[in-house]
């Protein structure tokens, strides 16, 4: 389909939506109203609240339904997609080997105050995610995960002493920004740290990052949610090679 489109509920095109959000008000008509009232706001009219759960005293969670006035158009939208092959772990340990001629060295960790582990470890652990291996499976990748909480100073010394052709980072914490600012506190590190030939492919990813953000977050690539460890292995093997044929 082509040109403008409207959301997708009974029929083909009537708009209609279902929005969920909290509110710091005790539950209430008066509450149920004004989580009504700021849905139609967004453009839901009407907008029908469908249920209403105190949490906890002076907050209550609404699911509002009803129909969305607005329309998106695709063609506008701006995106990052995928702009390297997908390859096999066999065909991922066989590029790395006639490239690099050695192992690749990768190192991951959670950076600042964020200890949830669980993306990193998705991506670099053997168990890996959604069916897939993480990269500690991949011989030619050499994998250091240095865990949660870890400051940049002490990512920045690993990576020097690891020789790191590539730096992963998961941040899920993200209250106040804190993802934005670790992230370019990171990139600015290590670009103080490293002459730009020899500086490691930066990388982070988690669930609230936009991932046309990498340019003006200093990093070379963001993965969102859902990101398999084949992604970001293919990634890593696509721009070493790159770097090494400039």
């Amino acid at each position: 389909m082509t040109g403008p489109i409207r959301p997708y509920g009974d029929t083909t095109g009537d708009g209609m939506v279902q929005v969920s959000f909290t509110l710091p008000i005790a539950h209430s008509p008066r509450a149920e109203g004004a989580a009504a009232r700021l849905a139609g706001s967004m453009g839901i009219d009407p907008a029908l609240v469908v249920h209403a759960r105190p949490l906890g005293p002076g907050h209550t969670f609404f699911v509002v339904y009803g129909r969305c006035n607005h329309l998106v158009d695709p063609a506008e939208v701006e995106v990052v997609e995928r702009d390297f092959p997908l390859l096999t772990p066999k065909e991922a340990n066989a590029t790395i080997k006639a490239s690099l001629q050695r192992r690749l060295v990768v190192v991951g960790a959670c950076i600042g105050t964020d200890a949830h582990t669980v993306g990193i470890d998705a991506i670099l652990n053997i168990k890996g995610f959604a069916g897939e291996k993480g990269l500690e499976y991949y011989r030619e990748i050499d994998v250091h995960n240095l865990g949660a909480q870890v400051s940049v100073p002490d990512l920045v010394e690993a990576a020097v002493a690891l020789h790191a052709d590539a730096v992963l980072v998961s941040q899920v914490v993200t209250q106040r920004d804190a993802h934005l600012l670790n992230t370019r506190e990171m990139s600015a590190a290590f670009r103080e740290a490293f002459a730009a030939e020899r500086r490691p492919l930066l990388v982070v990813g988690g669930p609230r990052f936009d991932p046309t953000m990498a340019g003006a977050l200093g990093v070379d690539r963001i993965f969102g949610r859902g990101t398999t460890p084949g992604e970001v292995a293919s990634f890593l093997v696509h721009r070493v090679g790159e770097r090494l044929a400039a």
